[in-house]
């Protein structure tokens, strides 16, 4: 088959375009992976108040992120002090800075960044229920928008028949809390209903905030609880040294919805690793950072492992037997 030369010059001229298009976008490739290389990944931390379970779930995020991405990291990380208001304050700050990806620690620091953008990723950790936190009705296991995370919900049901086993004898039991935090709500309203199913008759006692901790918890020994739990709650965490002060001498036994209250005025817990948690939210950024999944559509994740754990001297002093599968807390 007879080609012209024309033809052949403008097959010629073709090939000659497609090869430095292609040759463009090769180049233009390298250089995103080379900028991809170079990224650096800002992230703003707001941790509500500074308290052992929340600052091992801080360490455990920024460990995990550290470990997979090394220098390639920064963190920004701001405490609230316990303050609704300031967690508003740094997550608008974080939110003006334009950074990359914002961890919230604890419900009011999700409930703050999430009023601050609907478009930066937001990883949070130490929500006991994500629904309830967020005002979500028909729950489906994640979000649907810019939220993902861990949970740090022990299942209240066991926590239930927990305080039955140690305390057989408990009819009346007091729940303390903040009133202030919807997850302790939450957790008091579902294990009302697991105390009242077990035969035991249930009062709840709220302080607003630090100032009426002590005045609250005495009033439990006036009513003469037999037993008392504390749920995750952030600011009876911050204040078990005034807790303890009441109950102890009164050996009222408290069962502690998490370790680090439990150390500061519990005799039991059913225990998760906060530093765990902290980790595995660490891990979900990173998939977001890097790999670009949708926190939108990441399940929230739960702690794998449960230990029953308790204080031995604290136990013995209210007269507990302890029975075996627990754990001493060290």
């Amino acid at each position: 088959m007879y080609i012209s030369q024309r033809k052949v010059k403008n097959m010629k001229k073709v090939i000659s375009l497609l090869l430095a298009t292609l040759m463009m976008l090769t180049l233009v490739s390298c250089g995103d992976t080379a900028a991809d290389e170079d990224k650096v990944y800002e992230i703003g931390i707001c941790q509500l108040v500074q308290h052992p379970a929340l600052d091992e779930a801080t360490k455990g995020f920024k460990d995990a992120l550290t470990e997979k991405l090394g220098d390639k990291v920064k963190f920004d990380e701001q405490n609230a002090s316990g303050e609704a208001t300031n967690c508003t304050t740094i997550t608008s700050k974080f939110v003006s800075d334009k950074v990359d990806l914002i961890m919230a620690n604890a419900t009011d620091a999700l409930a703050a960044a999430s009023q601050a953008t609907a478009d930066i990723p937001i990883v949070a950790t130490s929500i006991t229920d994500y629904a309830t936190a967020l005002g979500i009705s028909d729950w489906t296991g994640k979000t649907g928008f810019n939220v993902t995370g861990t949970a740090d919900l022990a299942p209240l049901a066991e926590q239930a028949a927990m305080l039955k086993e140690l305390v057989p004898d408990a009819k009346n039991v007091g729940i303390l809390y903040c009133s202030a935090e919807k997850n302790s709500k939450y957790q008091a309203d579902v294990i009302t209903k697991e105390l009242e199913a077990l035969g035991m008759t249930v009062k709840v006692y709220t302080f607003v905030d630090t100032n009426d901790v002590t005045a609250v918890t005495q009033q439990m020994v006036t009513d003469a609880c037999d037993a008392i739990f504390v749920p995750t709650d952030n600011t009876a965490a911050s204040n078990t040294e005034a807790i303890n002060n009441v109950l102890e001498p009164a050996k009222i036994p408290v069962i502690a919805g998490e370790e680090g209250i439990c150390k500061g005025c519990g005799i039991a817990t059913l225990s998760i690793s906060y530093y765990d948690i902290g980790y595995k939210a660490g891990e979900m950024a990173y998939e977001i950072l890097v790999n670009g999944k949708d926190p939108a559509d990441m399940e929230i994740e739960y702690a794998k492992e449960l230990t029953k754990k308790y204080m031995a001297d604290r136990a013995a002093a209210a007269g507990i037997t302890i029975p075996e599968g627990y754990e001493p807390i060290a």
